[in-house]
């Protein structure tokens, strides 16, 4: 059963004779003797379709992704229903070339990994359909998807990180820490209250009007504004980082994103310019905004390492701290937690840049590791349903607010 958005009318499945002829298509030669276990992964939770094979050993066997982002330049941010559309016409597509790149037949297959929370209910609800059906012909395991989970665990695949260790989920839909403790066992330190640092970033750059600056115009909103900003005096507008007297490592955006559009609007007035031209002190707005973003990640991110040595569930020595989403790929952002995992003794790690963004591999990885510990792997799929909004773990940021610890002024020289 599909938990459907009522405005969206009725969902549309792929029929079984169109999956039938899907896998009819893959006609490949024996020979290809496969020793490892291997998992598909499906992501289509926002507005990337996306689609991986991986072998238990960490080996990409195949991957294949088509992104909507200059469709949604154009609509100046993501439309559910232009997404899920996109989705139904490139999926089939996707997952048959990450396929035919293996060099896997369906039938070898061990178990299908799709994403289904948290995310848009219409994306979630196209990728789940799609996969329920080829579940059905494979008679193949499936293995549901927690968006979130995949990003922390993606490390794991490049990198032997052994748990527990912290990590920092940064994108234009979350933000979040939290204490990976198992493959399935996270501990969630704190997340934003509103809105998250990449959605902050991207309608700044809407308001900068930034995809009519020569230089952006074809990237999105948060690269257009890291672009800009090493253009930019960051001192020269005087942003304070959100939530300075709250001593927990919870995250907000939507008062600095509103003093800043109030700045746009005063420096309009003073240049005598129109809403939607750009401003001369835009590359300035972009190095103040994006400072002010890494000072306040950094902060929270210092006092959620701290409480995780005082409570003795990170390691004193060797802790680890893995940064990754879409905002982690902006490499200001990256160097404000350097300087905090120097002060703290931790080793930081982030995905390659192509990880850290929605991709089909992190949830074929993510199938691999709940294969491999024996979680969440369903025989029977009824009454599966996809969840847009889903927390990671338990919450215990009620305590880490009631620890209260003071975190030390570190210089930001960046």
């Amino acid at each position: 059963m599909l938990i459907l958005n009522k405005a969206a009318g009725v969902f549309s499945k792929p029929s079984r004779r169109e999956i039938f002829e899907f896998l009819r298509s893959f006609n490949f030669r024996p020979g290809n003797v496969f020793l490892h276990k291997l998992v598909l992964g499906i992501e289509t939770s926002c507005d990337d379709t996306a689609a991986a094979v991986v072998d238990e050993t960490g080996n990409v066997l195949g991957e294949a992704i088509h992104s909507q982002t200059e469709v949604h330049l154009k609509t100046g941010g993501i439309v559910p229903p232009v997404a899920q559309q996109l989705h139904r016409e490139n999926i089939q597509r996707i997952v048959q070339e990450a396929l035919s790149t293996s060099k896997v037949s369906p039938s070898e297959l061990s178990a299908i990994a799709t994403t289904v929370k948290p995310g848009l209910a219409l994306s979630l609800g196209v990728g789940l359909s799609f996969s329920l059906q080829l579940v059905d012909q494979l008679k193949k395991p499936f293995i549901p998807i927690h968006h979130m989970e995949a990003h922390a665990l993606t490390i794991r695949l490049l990198n032997k990180v052994e748990f527990p260790f912290l990590v920092l989920l940064i994108s234009g839909g979350h933000c979040l820490l939290a204490l990976v403790r198992g493959v399935s066992d996270f501990l969630l330190l704190g997340k934003s209250l509103d809105i998250a640092p990449g959605d902050m970033l991207d309608k700044v750059a809407r308001r900068l009007s930034l995809i009519k600056h020569p230089e952006c115009s074809t990237m999105s909103g948060g690269k257009a504004i890291e672009h800009l900003a090493k253009q930019g005096n960051k001192l020269h507008f005087d942003f304070k980082p959100p939530m300075q007297r709250a001593k927990n490592c919870d995250f907000s955006f939507t008062g600095l994103q509103h003093v800043i559009d109030k700045i746009i609007t005063q420096k309009e007035k003073e240049e005598g310019i129109q809403k939607g031209q750009i401003l001369s002190s835009a590359a300035h707005i972009a190095a103040a905004v994006q400072h002010t973003t890494a000072c306040h990640i950094a902060k929270r991110t210092h006092r959620a390492i701290l409480f995780c040595k005082q409570r003795d569930l990170l390691s004193q020595s060797n802790a680890v701290l893995v940064v990754s989403g879409g905002v982690a790929s902006n490499l200001y952002i990256r160097k404000a937690l350097e300087i905090v995992t120097n002060a703290t003794q931790c080793t930081l790690l982030c995905p390659p840049p192509k990880l850290c963004t929605d991709n089909g591999i992190m949830i074929a990885w993510n199938g691999v590791e709940r294969l491999r510990a024996g979680l969440g792997i369903l025989h029977n799929t009824e009454g599966i349903r996809y969840e847009p909004k889903c927390p990671l773990g338990v919450d215990i940021s009620k305590e880490v607010g009631e620890a209260a610890i003071k975190v030390p002024r570190l210089k930001m020289k960046i």
